[in-house]
């Protein structure tokens, strides 16, 4: 069939597969630009879009992360699977044009793989003709993903103009025009048919609709068991052992807990207090999209919504902005100080100040909206201003086969002061923190990346601090059947102070389980690392992994460790062998695509 009738002039589709949601607002600010250039968007994940109506698409931007070492996030994996098809011919997409943004942290050897594999297929493969060069997006940039967003964009609609002119007499859209809300709200009214509330939500610029029902997707939840502090109490890290109850195992070993946070009650009460909802605030609405692309937010089986259940489930206000927060706050201040100030944070020529202001000292959306007092923001325009609250992803510290209905977690809580001394806490660890036996969480479970080599090889775990949250679990797998040849590689500052799981690992030592490396960086004066435990035992890595075909693992921080352990790993095979650094990286090299060198590393 011909959808090509279906589709509006200046059409503009664009599809982004997001694990966290940083591709997903990439894709919406191009939407956005977009409709400023009365081009006619489309915003869809790509495991929500009709594959088949790909060919008659004229214009489509990809957005897409990377996840794991290199691989496509899983709303990807049927999209790609069905570019795949050696049954397309080799021209099949000559007719539509195309951009591809990924994003990425170049500190891993696969950086932006998924953007590369699929701008290579749609053009070499398909015949897809391209605007732009592909656009990377760097989480090592110091400004993160807008330090290679903005001029990609920038690049992009120059050249789409060029393709696709503005229509006649019509100009650009100023970006100082305040754009619609992406939804209506509606109040039920009161006490079963009493008072309606309609004068004080006028005050607060509401809209008033027929109530539409939420949308929701159901989840799992488990019970807390166990929240305990296993670091040492003068240390400044703390870092938590947990313990969940769940109905039936789910996971695997080295796999991953999603988990829903909220925000806590009482920083919620000053939010609500900031804006002067507090005598709104338990009052039910309902949400309309404005647009038909426009999703409704899964916000935990709750129908009606309330004000506070809004921000203390789902808007992320104590999180870092977007620069799209500083723009659309511009038009709800009444200081013309502010106003500009606001404008000046979110436009290109900005963001050096927009570093200093916010990105370093990292400023939560509810501290900004407190310096900029004079920002009244409509509730209808709050889910514009404030993004969701995204799940927290922690690698599963247990393995089904020893405790088939528990789940542990080692959760280092973040908890650091800036250099303007200002406290500052993560969303989701805060709110672990005050976890207590009892209580009820929500999660999924998500499959990790880290696979254990048949029960015949050898293994080699390297995990520094709460990286032994993995290497754990599968640990506890091989253990509990008997498979003995392991080698731990454990990193940490003190061996008295945050040695995690120190008396487990040790015991499985004493028991013939496994050789256990340690690393205690300030207990001399010389700091020693894992990579140097690793170079120093040279024989035993090359033993492992060549000789006998073994499987290395690796867990931590993603920052230097990566980098710093492959390089380890290739002073290893250069002093064992003799050959030279170009030919000792290509043996670490093959062990990588022979899937026995693998790495789950995190920001």
């Amino acid at each position: 069939m011909d959808h090509a009738a279906d589709r509006p002039q200046r059409s503009l589709l664009v599809l982004y597969a997001s694990e966290t949601g940083t591709a997903q607002d990439v894709a919406e600010r191009i939407a956005r630009e977009g409709r400023r250039r009365w081009f006619v968007p489309t915003v869809l994940s790509m495991d929500e879009y009709d594959r088949s109506r790909l060919i008659d698409e004229p214009l489509v931007v990809f957005v897409c992360s990377t996840t794991g070492q290199g691989s496509e996030p899983a709303s990807m994996t049927k999209f790609w699977k069905f570019l795949l098809r050696k049954s397309h011919p080799h021209n099949i997409l000559s007719n539509t044009r195309i951009a591809v943004f990924g994003l990425g942290d170049s500190s891993y050897p696969k950086f932006n793989f998924p953007a590369k594999k699929l701008h290579k297929r749609l053009v070499a493969g398909l015949g897809a003709v391209p605007v732009v060069e592909r656009g990377d997006g760097d989480d090592q940039h110091y400004l993160g993903v807008d330090g290679g967003l903005d001029p990609w964009l920038e690049d992009l609609w120059a050249k789409l103009l060029t393709i696709w002119p503005l229509p006649l007499g019509k100009e650009i859209v100023s970006a100082d025009i305040v754009p619609l809300p992406s939804f209506e709200i509606s109040f039920a009214e009161m006490n079963g048919g009493g008072d309606p509330v309609d004068g004080m939500f006028d005050q607060l610029g509401l809209n008033k609709h027929v109530p539409s029902a939420t949308a929701s997707t159901p989840r799992l939840t488990a019970v807390v068991n166990v929240n305990q502090r296993i670091t040492a109490p003068d240390h400044f890290q703390d870092v938590r052992h947990f313990e969940f109850t769940v109905d039936q195992p789910t996971h695997n070993a080295g796999d991953i807990m999603v988990v829903f946070p909220h925000n806590l009650p009482d920083e919620i009460a000053l939010v609500i207090a900031h804006f002067g909802w507090t005598d709104v605030a338990d009052k039910p609405f309902t949400l309309k999209p404005t647009s038909p692309d426009i999703h409704l937010p899964l916000i935990h089986h709750h129908a009606p919504l309330t004000i506070r259940h809004l921000l203390t489930h789902h808007l992320d206000i104590f999180g870092r902005p977007r620069r799209y927060f500083f723009h659309l706050l511009s038009f709800f201040t009444t200081d013309p100080l502010h106003a500009s100030k606001l404008r000046e944070l979110a436009s290109p020529q900005g963001q050096q100040e927009l570093y200093s202001y916010a990105h370093r000292p990292r400023r939560t959306m509810f501290e900004i909206l407190q310096d900029f007092h004079s920002a009244k923001v409509p509730l209808k325009y709050l889910l514009d201003l404030i993004p969701p609250i995204r799940p927290r992803n922690f690698s599963i510290a247990s393995s089904p086969t020893t405790h088939p209905t528990k789940i542990h977690l080692c959760v280092a809580i973040i908890e650091y002061t800036t250099k303007m001394k200002a406290p500052r806490t993560g969303v989701c660890t805060k709110w672990m923190k005050h976890l207590q036996p009892g209580n009820k969480i929500t999660y999924s479970i998500k499959r990790g990346t880290l696979r254990l080599p048949s029960p015949d090889k050898p293994l080699i775990l390297v995990g520094p601090g709460t990286g032994i949250a993995p290497m754990r679990a599968l640990l506890h797998e091989r253990t509990t059947n008997g498979l003995t040849d392991n080698t731990v590689v454990f990193g940490c500052r003190y061996q008295n102070k945050d040695f995690l799981y120190a008396d487990e690992l040790t015991a499985l030592e004493r028991a013939g389980a496994l050789k256990l490396l340690t690393a205690f960086s300030r207990d001399q004066d010389s700091k020693i690392y894992v990579q140097h435990r690793i170079a120093q035992n040279s024989a035993l890595v090359y033993d492992t992994m060549v000789a006998r075909k073994g499987t290395f693992l690796l867990s931590g921080n993603a920052s230097r460790m990566p980098v710093d352990v492959t390089a380890a790993l290739v002073e290893c095979v250069m002093r064992e062998t003799g050959v030279k650094t170009e030919q000792a990286e290509e043996v670490v090299k093959t062990w990588e695509k022979e899937g026995r060198f693998q790495m789950e590393c995190w920001s």
